[in-house]
């Protein structure tokens, strides 16, 4: 059994208040062209469909149009809900489509839904689950504390027979035991990872297609995948090469997997240097001048009106910075008042009495010192 695993499509999305629509609207019409290339018998879409909980109606108009296309192909498709979208909104008209064959899961209501497919070496189980935090499992199964008690009560609570083939889609943020995957700046990671989940949970399923992460990569084994967004989303992604990833499932225990490039209708990337080598023709015509681009400008001088030079090669510049000695002496600078800043009077005057005497102060002229601040505090 084919299957074809997206994630992360963010649809609606701006960046640096550019507007993707159009980049978005070209990249699934060729992903639409690989599934005919291809002949999946099903889709994986794992979850961030949209950038918003409340999309525009552009971005639902183009989801509409793409699940349209993969209708008309009669590909199977699964969908999961990813914590950027409304899983209400995602849910919507849900038992309709599945008598088209497209199966959501936007809310958990305490069951992953299965879906039961067959081919040449018998069923394959897909099973659905939504992005979930603790609080939205909780109601179910009370003794859940994490997002890893969370996901592991509710695969633990559900009946799957592992002598079958079963595959997931879930958004979650997985690790693998000290092992973290890549991240970027585009992605919404809790802070001291409170929401990562070990990947030992998924063990009952030959492959786990996960949305969430941005960069395409195994985590853990390689049945655990995340299939990455089809398009850079910040200047973080920009050494990225975007691909969707194709799953083949033979008899239990055989699966491989192929990474499709996309090629987006304009790259992001970034560029640097003296603004007249980057405006020189022998340069900017080596690439896309369309491309959405990060320029930093290396020049000493001071340059008039230098986003308007750029943008007459490069339109879409979507950042623009400067790298020269001024712009380090400003930072040297804008750190030492920063450094003044956190520090306490007597840590000043120990710095102070340093630079003045090449050696520290002894304890006693310390506890002086100390004295000294302590009755300065208690006069004012």
């Amino acid at each position: 059994m084919k299957l074809m695993h997206l994630s992360d499509l963010h649809i609606g999305k701006r960046v640096n208040e550019f507007s993707m629509i159009e980049d978005q609207k070209y990249i699934l019409e060729e992903i639409l062209k690989i599934v005919d290339s291809e002949k999946p018998d099903g889709v994986l879409i794992a979850g961030d469909v949209y950038d918003k909980s409340l999309p525009s109606v552009d971005g639902v108009t183009l989801f509409d149009d793409f699940l349209s296309g993969l209708h008309k192909q009669k590909v199977a498709v699964f969908i999961v809900s990813g914590n950027h979208d409304s899983a209400e909104r995602i849910n919507f008209a849900s038992r309709i489509m599945e008598q088209n064959k497209i199966y959501i899961a936007g809310t958990f209501d305490g069951n992953m839904p299965k879906i039961r497919m067959k081919d040449e070496y018998g069923p394959v189980n897909v099973y659905l689950l939504p992005f979930v935090k603790p609080a939205m499992v909780r109601p179910y199964y009370p003794d859940v504390e994490s997002y890893h008690d969370a996901v592991a009560s509710i695969i633990g609570n559900t009946p799957i027979n592992e002598a079958e083939r079963n595959v997931l889609v879930a958004h979650q943020f997985i690790t693998a035991g000290e092992a973290t995957p890549e991240r970027t700046d585009s992605e919404n990671i809790s802070i001291g990872g409170i929401d990562n989940i070990d990947a030992s949970v998924f063990d009952p399923f030959d492959y786990v297609a996960l949305g969430h992460l941005h960069g395409p990569q195994r985590i853990g084994r390689d049945e655990i995948r995340y299939a990455g967004s089809p398009l850079k989303y910040s200047f973080s992604e920009a050494r990225q090469k975007k691909s969707l990833t194709m799953v083949e499932l033979a008899e239990k225990g055989k699966v491989s997997f192929e990474k499709i490039p996309l090629v987006p209708l304009r790259d992001m990337r970034e560029i640097k240097g003296p603004l007249e080598k980057l405006l020189d023709p022998e340069v900017y015509s080596k690439a896309n001048t369309l491309d959405y681009i990060h320029a930093t400008l290396t020049d000493e001088e001071e340059i008039y009106d230098a986003i308007g030079k750029i943008r007459s090669v490069y339109p879409n510049v979507m950042k623009l910075d400067f790298e020269n000695s001024r712009m380090e002496r400003r930072q040297e600078t804008e750190t030492a008042a920063m450094d003044i800043v956190s520090k306490n009077p007597l840590e000043l005057f120990e710095e102070f009495f340093i630079n003045q005497n090449n050696n520290p102060m002894k304890e006693e002229q310390r506890e002086m010192m100390v004295k000294l601040f302590d009755t300065i505090d208690r006069g004012r």
